[in-house]
């Protein structure tokens, strides 16, 4: 299996509005892949603008807040392409496009390096930010798992919310899980935009 960095990728569109969007990036030898599913904004802005900002939040809430439509998270310019990165992330990476490998539901942008820096002293994640990232992730693919699937990953991933959440943790664990009761009720439409 390849390396994969769960991240906040910023994607520019046409008219130069950046849109921010929680992905999993690829390990690809010295670059990295991004494989958003199609359609999506951020696929349609690669298209147009190759070019992305990956930015590492020591603040899980931001991975929480885009998948429950909170995607207001404060930006400044990146230092070498053309994007936006988040102005309180730990570290980022500037990437650009050099190939696209097709596919129907999710291309593949392989992408190289072109600037990472560092911006504050990071300790890593702690149990229950941890769980709020895997959280996140079950919480996009509701519709592709069996329901005990989801029973037992919640049970699980709230272990660590019990034992190690502060108030932040908490916050974000509370949104998604509006999500995903949302989901249960059948209200499609709730599930999207909370």
């Amino acid at each position: 299996m390849p390396r994969i960095v769960e991240t906040i990728v910023t994607t520019i569109n046409a008219e130069g509005q950046p849109h921010i969007a929680p992905l999993g990036l690829i390990e690809d030898g010295d670059g990295w892949i991004i494989a958003p599913f199609k359609p999506s904004r951020t696929h349609d802005n690669l298209l147009v603008n190759p070019t992305a900002v990956a930015s590492h939040p020591g603040d899980v809430r931001v991975f929480a807040g885009c998948i429950t439509g909170r995607r207001d998270w404060p930006t400044v310019a990146a230092d070498q392409v053309k994007g936006v990165r988040l102005k309180d992330c730990v570290s980022h990476w500037e990437l650009a496009v050099e190939r696209v490998t097709e596919d129907p539901q999710r291309p593949r942008f392989h992408c190289r390096l072109v600037h990472a820096a560092s911006h504050a002293v990071w300790s890593g994640y702690n149990r229950a930010e941890a769980a709020v990232i895997e959280l996140a992730v079950l919480s996009t693919r509701l519709s592709m798992l069996p329901p005990e699937k989801i029973d037992a990953e919640l049970a699980y991933l709230d272990i660590a919310i019990s034992k190690t959440a502060g108030p932040r943790e908490r916050e974000a664990w509370g949104w998604l899980m509006e999500r995903i009761e949302a989901y249960r009720r059948g209200d499609a439409e709730a599930a999207r935009k909370k």
